[in-house]
């Protein structure tokens, strides 16, 4: 099958960036959109002419590393699927392309399809982490967790932190990533004592580096963890929570 690709072209974050059009030829329904990258890079470098840059890692939907705009839509046309495991197949009778980098202002373009997602990063480093004491691991039943706590800790815990749903909110939002983060954290009882602390640091990051949620639910249709939308409800939950009893608790 004739693929047409427009992919975006840029040389670093300073340069100006357009669209390059090419055509894959020998393509197939089974392929997923990093083989169609590697075959288009195979005739480019085959043409003396240097490959476009994109990442991917695991391929197989676990990483999300791959993530890259298709056809205006982060990751591309199937719900809840990262960008390495949507096939051609899916797209129909579409035969043409225009792949991008996830577009936000919190994700500044490396090159090409490549772009910084140290913004979610600091997120982490604010937050995302718990206070245990050293020493001898304690026992398996030391903490007891009720196992429907447990698998919805899990649940929110899935979060591959992508950035799909920053690049999906009109507002740039991160509430579904820091939200995840949040709910996660506080189902389970080793981030208890500076659970108000890490309420205050995320919302605070999530402020500063992103936009504020849009309300519109778009973060979730895109998410490849399928994390729900009751995490960016946390977001605001914990954090008052935190105001009332304060950052030590």
């Amino acid at each position: 099958m004739r693929v047409e690709l427009e992919i975006w072209r840029q040389a670093s974050q300073t340069a100006k960036g357009a669209f390059e059009r090419h055509v894959v030829d020998d393509a197939t329904p089974e392929m997923s959109l990093m083989e169609l990258l590697d075959r288009l890079n195979d005739q480019i470098v085959g043409q003396g002419d240097e490959a476009i840059q994109f990442e991917s890692d695991c391929r197989e939907g676990v990483c999300g590393a791959c993530g890259v705009t298709v056809n205006d839509d982060p990751h591309g046309p199937v719900p809840n699927t990262p960008s390495c495991r949507q096939h051609l197949r899916s797209f129909g009778e579409v035969r043409k392309l225009r792949i991008e980098p996830l577009r936000s202002g919190a994700f500044p373009v490396i090159r090409d399809l490549v772009v910084d997602r140290s913004s979610l990063d600091r997120v982490i480093r604010a937050g995302g982490h718990v206070d245990v004491a050293a020493g001898t691991a304690p026992g398996a039943d030391s903490l007891r967790i009720p196992y429907e706590e447990a698998e919805l800790s899990l649940d929110f815990a899935a979060c591959i932190g992508c950035g799909a749903c920053v690049a999906a909110c009109p507002n740039g939002s991160a509430h579904l990533f820091g939200g995840s983060k949040l709910a996660h954290l506080a189902l389970i009882p080793h981030g208890e004592q500076e659970r108000g602390r890490r309420a205050e640091a995320i919302t605070e990051t999530l402020d500063a580096e992103f936009g504020p949620c849009s309300t519109y639910g778009e973060c979730v249709k895109v998410c490849p963890a399928g994390i729900p939308l009751s995490a960016v409800a946390a977001v605001h939950k914990e954090r008052l929570r935190g105001v009332f009893r304060g950052r030590d608790n």
